[in-house]
């Protein structure tokens, strides 16, 4: 059975190597979504793989998240670099950051957007690729995340290691706040339960069905009563991964649903992104 190649796995693999978005997914899709095998098949069918950063892994770097001034909108970025002695450097900050506020103003909607526009009379792809030259490590923006909504909160954790955007359909900044942490904290896959992307439900059943029909005391158990079993602990993993119903980390007495709900009963979270070093 042929492995689902994501939008974001394309992504990934494109910043890794450089090369062309239906080259990654090929690459991919032929290797069964194995990141190395891809590599090396972009390689051996003549692909220039980041020259010779492409074997380096920028790993460290500069998380930001920030907000226009309306808050109608947000913009998450990692500017990743090799080490850390590199992503703590004054000068590299600054170079997000001023990268950022590019960002910001100009309205960018992607990476590719980013890249193309000019800062100081040059591009930023160029400023970047100047930047890895004086450095000698590999860098680039390498994470990229958008939202707009009503109000957008962002949160910066960490000493810029991790960067939180929250959208919700009303102008709520101390919930927004609050909400980011908790996203920083707990990482949750989505909103709530009917948010969950199938292709993770349709994983984590199988992972559970594997689980329970492993189990010694499961052997022999028909099938329908290993799918009940199943159900209750996808249920749990909903509790567990999903934005509204998982506890409150600042009142575990209280879900984050009805942290929310206490501050406006037609107040919700729209969207969010997470953005972490890694």
């Amino acid at each position: 059975m042929s492995t689902q190649i994501t939008a974001a796995e394309i992504n990934k693999l494109r910043q890794m190597t450089g090369a062309g978005m239906m080259d990654c997914r090929k690459a991919l899709t032929e290797n069964n979504g194995d990141f190395e095998a891809a590599i090396d098949w972009l390689r051996k069918k003549g692909q220039k793989v980041a020259a010779l950063r492409g074997d380096r892994d920028a790993k460290e770097g500069v998380v930001l998240a920030k907000t226009s001034s309306d808050n109608k909108s947000g913009i998450a970025l990692c500017l990743s670099c090799e080490t850390d002695f590199v992503s703590k450097n004054g000068d590299f900050i600054a170079f997000a950051q001023s990268i950022m506020d590019a960002a910001i103003a100009n309205d960018v909607k992607s990476v590719d957007d980013l890249n193309s526009i000019e800062l100081g009379g040059t591009k930023i792809s160029d400023l970047v690729n100047d930047k890895l030259a004086s450095i000698g490590e590999k860098i680039g923006i390498s994470k990229f995340e958008r939202i707009d909504a009503e109000f957008v909160a962002s949160y910066i954790h960490g000493a810029n290691r991790m960067g939180v955007l929250v959208g919700l359909n009303k102008a709520e900044a101390e919930v927004g706040k609050d909400i980011a942490m908790q996203i920083a904290a707990m990482n949750p896959v989505a909103i709530d339960s009917s948010s969950v992307a199938p292709e993770v439900i349709e994983r984590e059943k199988a992972i559970i069905i594997d689980l329970i029909k492993n189990d010694p005391k499961m052997t022999g158990k028909p099938d329908e009563m290993i799918n009940k079993i199943a159900e209750g602990k996808l249920n749990a993993f909903f509790k567990e991964s999903t934005l509204v119903a998982q506890a409150f980390v600042k009142d575990g007495g209280m879900s984050v649903g009805d942290y929310i709900k206490s501050k406006g009963s037609d107040l919700a979270v729209v969207s969010f992104k997470r953005v972490a070093l890694g």
